[in-house]
């Protein structure tokens, strides 16, 4: 038995494994707005099968987020373990020990009544408890002071006159004005989309065939605009399931954490706002790999000896990458100077897989969101025809919330084009 644990240890969980799950869950819990007894009873949207957190499993996210002074979060889930307590469930953790964190929490976020609740609570239990005794004494001086100097009702009334504004202006700030971390976590929850009944209208499906490709011909692909400016469509039933699953077979074994390049120094590196696993795929590896590039080749007009290689990305519970550019702005001059390939001048997205619930792609700053569904394609311009960069196709991989999302892109390069828009679209700068 210890030969096999220590033979098979190096696949078991790492301490950054279980950190990277824990800050997983609370970034999905903040962009869903998701109370932590939803997460907890697993309450979510398409999961068939339940299974309740432990009291463990909440204490040890709360600690985690104490370990990154994340108070927040902290008192969430303390309170939660401490429900999970007060309902009869059995643990090796005691409502002792998490009283402790959840009262220190509260206070460092500057409600000493609750802090001083809870802490006599704690005493209740343990009369003897050394750093208990000595912040009641402490929250109680606190609290007398404030009520000696009339900080209290004072701060109560102003909080309660600054609220009443910021909602009133919250009420009135039209989309354009919310942080775009605001309008991200909206899009990927559904919220905020920016498509009018009459923009809507203007939207069509066709049967495409790229100016009457001999391939497409006699079976057109299915073209679906997604939306109008920037201008993206979907191409569907566009990559089969034994594709799928051959691409996936060819990725799995080289995928690794995904980086960044870093904007100063031009290091890849990885960052926190891009949680996934990706492998690059060349033309040459397998067949499969060869006619997805013509066929994307064919179908949008573009010279693909340019283009990078085919890029395969899996985005497990809780991946996502935050709003970014996919083409390099003035302020990178030299973003694909090494490739000599000029810049970026499309993006095409395979969806091979469907996701349960989350993994939506968003373009925060047009309100735009587009859902994955497996066997599907999107494909947008990055550059105007001007070789301007196209602001607007800033985009983000909402976090997923249920399932596994696996995604494979091509991006495609100004080198050796001769540049066409899609049918029907108007360039605006």
């Amino acid at each position: 038995f210890i030969s096999n644990l220590t033979i098979q240890r190096q696949y078991f969980p790492t301490e950054e494994d279980q950190t990277g799950a824990a800050k997983a869950l609370l970034r999905l819990q903040d962009t869903y707005n998701l109370d932590a007894n939803t997460i907890s009873t697993g309450n979510l949207p398409g999961v068939m099968h339940k299974s309740q957190m432990t009291v463990e499993d909440c204490y040890e996210l709360g600690k985690i987020a104490y370990s990154d002074a994340d108070y927040y979060h902290t008192e969430l889930w303390m309170a939660q373990a401490l429900k999970q307590l007060d309902e009869g469930e059995e643990s090796t953790i005691d409502k002792v020990t998490v009283l402790d964190y959840l009262s220190y929490s509260i206070y460092q976020q500057g409600e000493i009544k609750r802090a001083l609740d809870y802490t006599l609570r704690l005493l209740e239990l343990d009369p003897e408890h050394q750093r208990a005794k000595g912040n009641v004494k402490y929250f109680e001086f606190q609290l007398e002071k404030q009520k000696t100097a009339g900080e209290n009702a004072q701060k109560k009334e102003e909080r309660g006159k600054r609220d009443t504004t910021e909602k009133k202006k919250k009420s009135k700030k039209s989309f354009s004005l919310i942080p775009e971390r605001k309008k991200y976590e909206m899009l990927c929850r559904g919220e905020g989309i920016r498509m009018t009944p009459r923009r809507q209208s203007q939207l069509f499906c066709r049967y495409h065939d790229n100016n009457r490709n001999p391939r497409f011909v006699l079976a057109p692909v299915k073209q679906q605009d997604e939306w109008d400016r920037p201008y993206i469509v979907r191409y569907l039933d566009i990559i089969s399931d034994a594709e799928i699953e051959k691409i996936k077979q060819l990725a799995k074994p080289r995928l690794r954490r995904a980086t960044i390049s870093n904007p100063i120094t031009g290091v890849l590196e990885t960052a926190s706002y891009r949680i996934s696993k990706s492998a690059w795929l060349t033309a040459d590896e397998d067949p499969v790999i060869e006619r997805i590039n013509e066929r994307i080749e064919d179908i949008t007009g573009l010279e693909m000896d340019t283009a990078e290689e085919l890029q395969v990305a899996n985005y497990g519970v809780g991946g996502q990458y935050e709003p970014h550019f996919d083409f390099g702005r003035k302020d990178e001059p030299d973003a694909f100077k090494e490739l000599g390939t000029g810049n970026r001048i499309a993006t095409w997205l395979f969806y091979m897989s469907d996701v349960t619930a989350g993994g939506a792609t968003v373009f925060p700053d047009v309100g735009a969101a587009v859902w994955p569904k497996k066997g599907t394609a999107v494909f947008w311009y990055n550059l105007f025809a001007s070789g301007e960069g196209d602001y607007s196709t800033r985009h983000a991989a909402c976090p997923v919330l249920v399932g596994n999302k696996w995604v494979s892109n091509k991006w495609i390069h100004e080198r050796g084009q001769e540049w066409r828009r899609p049918c029907g679209v108007n360039e605006t700068e």
